[in-house]
């Protein structure tokens, strides 16, 4: 009786991996493994580079990839930027442009609020200024019927 595989299982797939075998990155190792290897994290994924510690800045090739994570290998000094730091860059960059994208809309709807206003007000003075000359108006017509009564 032969028994086949049909995948199914608990649905629990893993996603691309973000780095591939044979490419190099430069990289800061962030802490120690079980085994004494370095452990750095490229987009997420867990990756072990022997003959490193905490704090070093390297360029490591990958050798390996696995379900869960990576293991690379030391090739040389890191360059100028390393990965964490370029990421970290990408998103303050972002960020400032997202900010001033807010800026702008706050600035428009602040500057549509305000023309609002000036066409309310403006509004409000011209209704006051109509009913004053229309109470003055009225005034003016009392004191010259007024004037009259008196002048017969």
């Amino acid at each position: 009786m032969r028994y086949e595989r049909r995948g199914g299982g608990f649905g629990r797939g893993f996603p691309p991996k973000p780095v591939e075998i044979g490419k190099e990155y430069d990289v800061e190792i962030q802490e120690t493994s079980r085994r004494g290897e370095g452990i750095t994290r490229i987009k997420g994924l867990v990756t072990f580079v022997p003959n490193t510690k905490p704090g070093d800045h390297v360029r490591i090739k990958i050798t390996r990839i696995s379900r869960r994570f990576a293991e690379a290998e030391v090739v040389g000094e890191a360059e100028a930027e390393v990965v964490g730091e370029a990421e970290a860059k990408e998103e303050e960059a972002e960020a400032e442009v997202v900010g001033e994208a807010e800026a702008e809309v706050v600035g428009e709807a602040e500057a549509k609020e305000e023309e609002a206003e000036a066409e309310v007000v403006g509004e409000a003075e011209a209704k006051e200024e109509e009913a004053e000359a229309e109470v003055v108006g009225e005034a003016e017509a009392k004191e010259e019927t007024a004037e009259e009564g008196e002048a017969e």
